[in-house]
């Protein structure tokens, strides 16, 4: 997607701001090369967007315009409060900002209709905590052409996660 003029750029990303104040992003890459990310950069970045959602924190809009892929419209308002809040810990001009912020919301799809996750993760009054498994994998696994994750893919990799992690397999992590 060609734009005209270019807000910034960082990793051959172009980014665009519209008359409406909607961020456009060119990505040079398909979804599915998107980099991994560290397992407590993604916890650190569901707490900074469940706080930015605590504190109606909305963001703009945005497009997502992926070489040879897909187009992603961030319209919905949790969708752009979250993308701000990671765009405002650590930035969307980057390849590794762009992962972190769209493996986060994979994530946020992903417990919403794979039920077998439900063990993974526990509503509290306080937010929800997420198993470090569950983290790990969502750090780990690649996305798929549509930025979401393979339900199948992560379902494997959970299971050989959580066979292995012995002592580890307690421990939660609040977010």
């Amino acid at each position: 997607m060609p734009f005209p003029s270019q807000a910034g750029a960082q990793d051959g990303i172009r980014i665009v701001v519209s008359a409406e104040g909607a961020l456009h992003y060119a990505i040079p890459c398909r979804p599915e090369s998107l980099p991994p990310v560290a397992p407590q950069a993604l916890s650190l970045a569901w707490d900074a967007a469940r706080a930015a959602a605590a504190a109606e924190a909305w963001g703009p809009h945005r497009t997502l315009a992926f070489r040879d892929g897909p187009v992603l419209v961030l319209a919905d308002a949790d969708a752009a409060c979250w993308a701000e809040a990671v765009d405002r810990a650590v930035g969307l001009e980057s390849l590794a900002g762009l992962a972190l912020c769209l493996r986060l919301l994979a994530l946020v799809e992903l417990l919403g209709r794979a039920r077998w996750m439900s063990g993974l993760f526990a509503i509290a009054a306080d937010g929800i905590e997420l198993h470090p498994a569950l983290l790990s994998a969502a750090a780990a696994e690649p996305l798929d052409g549509g930025a979401r994750f393979d339900e199948v893919g992560m379902k494997r990799l959970l299971s050989n996660r959580i066979a292995g992690a012995g002592g580890a397999a307690g421990k939660t992590v609040a977010g």
